[in-house]
C-alpha cells in the first residue's frame, strides 16, 4: 500500500480541529499514514490543543495565515506517496482514505474526490446545508448535488498522487479561494483525470451566520473570477448565473430610479422571488426539513454575494505577510521533485503521526 500524508490547513480552528483529527486518525487504512497540520492561527489556542491531545501529529508554521499557503506548507513537510487533503471543518468517515486510494489506483486518475455533505446543527446552518446541496445553490456541481462516478472538472478536497501534484507545481499561492479548481484545471491541462467517486463522502460544517456566509460567497465569486482570468476556457454556465442575476437586479433598480413604468423594474425581482419561494418549498417537502423556511434569504445571500464578488477584481495576498513570512517561498519535495510554492519555514522537528501510534490516543470531542 502507498504511504499517505493527510494535510490539514487550519487557522484558529480549535472549535472543530479535534473532531477533524479524530476522524483522520480513525481511518481504516493498513498502510503508513502521517498527519500534518499547517497552523496559520492568530492565537496559540489551536496549536496548544493539538500538541496536548495529539502529540504525534506534526505541526508546521503557516506565517501567511492563508489556506493555500497552509496547504503548501504542509506539502513541504509531507513524505507520503499519496496526499489526502482535509480541512479543519471537515470530518472523514473511517473508510475514506482506503476507498480513495483504491479508486485512484483503479482509474489512474491524478486526483479523486467525492461528495461534500454539509451538516448543520442550528436552524441557520441546516438551511445553508440545504442550499449548498441543491441545484438552486450549487448549480450542476457533482460534488455538491451528487451524480454518477466519472471524470469531472474539479473535485472536493482531493486525494492526489504526489508525483503528479509536484509536476504541476502544487497549489498556486496567489489564489485565496478557488485554489482547488485552479489546480485541477492545470492537472487536466497536463492530461490528468479528475475523478468523482460517488461513494466518497466527507462531512462539512457550514458557516454559522449570514455575515460569514456572505463573506465566504463573496470571496468565492471574486476568486473564481481570478481563476477564469488565468484559464478562460474553464468558464461554465453556472459561473455566470449569479453575476448575470446581480447585473439584472442592478439594471432593474436603475430603471426604477429612472422613472420607468413600475411593471418593468419589478419584473426580474418578482420572478426571482417566486423562483426562490417555489424552489425552497419543493426542497423543504422533499427533504422534510423545516429549515427550508430560511432558504430564500440564504440563497439570496449566496447568489448576491457570489455575483458581486465576481465583478470586483481580487487583490494579491499581501507580501510580506502579517507575520513577516512569505507566501511564495519555493520548495522542493523530499524526493527532489519540481519546486512548488509554499509559505512554510522549516517543519517543526517531530516524527509523523502514524495510525498505529495514535490509535486509541485521540480523545473524542464535541463539535
Amino acid at each position: 500500500l502507498p504511504s499517505v500524508s493527510v494535510v490539514i490547513p487550519a487557522r484558529d480552528a480549535e472549535a472543530t480541529i479535534a473532531e477533524s483529527l479524530d476522524s483522520v486518525l480513525s481511518q481504516e487504512y493498513a498502510g503508513s499514514l502521517e498527519v500534518i497540520v499547517a497552523d496559520g492561527s492568530e492565537t496559540a489556542a489551536m496549536a496548544a490543543l493539538v500538541r496536548r491531545r495529539y502529540p504525534a501529529v506534526r505541526l508546521v508554521p503557516n506565517p501567511a495565515g492563508r489556506l493555500v499557503s497552509g496547504i503548501n506548507a504542509a506539502l513541504r513537510a509531507a513524505t507520503g506517496e499519496v496526499v489526502v487533503r482535509c480541512d479543519a471543518h471537515v470530518f472523514l468517515p473511517p473508510g475514506y482514505v482506503r476507498r480513495a486510494i483504491e479508486t485512484l489506483e483503479r482509474t489512474g486518475a491524478a486526483n479523486v474526490g467525492g461528495r461534500q455533505l454539509p451538516v448543520g446543527r442550528t436552524w441557520f446552518e441546516r438551511a445553508v446545508a440545504l442550499a449548498m446541496s441543491t441545484p438552486l445553490g450549487a448549480g450542476d456541481a457533482r460534488h455538491r448535488i451528487g451524480g454518477g462516478d466519472g471524470p469531472v472538472d474539479s473535485a472536493y478536497l482531493g486525494v492526489f498522487r504526489r508525483d503528479v501534484l509536484d509536476a504541476v507545481g502544487g497549489y498556486d499561492p496567489f489564489m485565496v479561494t478557488a485554489d482547488d479548481c485552479e489546480l485541477n484545471w492545470r492537472l487536466r491541462e497536463r492530461g490528468g483525470t479528475i475523478w468523482f467517486d460517488s461513494g466518497l463522502e466527507a462531512r462539512y460544517r457550514p458557516r454559522t451566520t449570514f455575515a460569514a456566509l456572505a463573506r465566504q460567497y463573496f470571496n468565492y465569486g471574486r476568486w473564481r473570477r481570478a481563476m477564469l482570468r488565468r484559464h478562460p476556457a474553464a468558464v461554465r454556465t453556472r459561473h455566470l448565473a449569479a453575476p448575470a442575476l446581480v447585473a439584472g437586479l442592478a439594471a432593474s433598480a436603475l430603471l426604477g430610479l429612472a422613472g420607468a413604468p413600475a411593471a418593468l423594474p419589478a419584473a426580474l425581482p418578482a420572478a426571482y422571488s417566486a423562483v426562490l419561494a417555489a424552489g425552497s418549498l419543493a426542497v423543504g417537502i422533499r427533504r422534510r426539513s423545516l429549515a427550508a423556511v430560511l432558504l430564500p434569504p440564504v440563497l439570496a445571500a449566496m447568489h448576491a454575494a457570489w455575483g458581486a464578488g465576481f465583478f470586483l477584481p481580487p487583490r494579491p495576498p499581501e507580501e510580506p505577510s502579517r507575520r513577516g513570512g512569505r507566501s511564495d517561498a519555493p520548495w522542493r519535495s523530499p524526493a527532489g521533485a519540481v519546486s512548488c510554492p509554499s509559505a512554510a519555514s522549516a517543519a517543526e522537528p517531530a516524527r509523523p503521526a502514524r495510525r498505529s501510534e495514535v490509535r486509541g490516543r485521540a480523545a473524542r470531542a464535541p463539535w
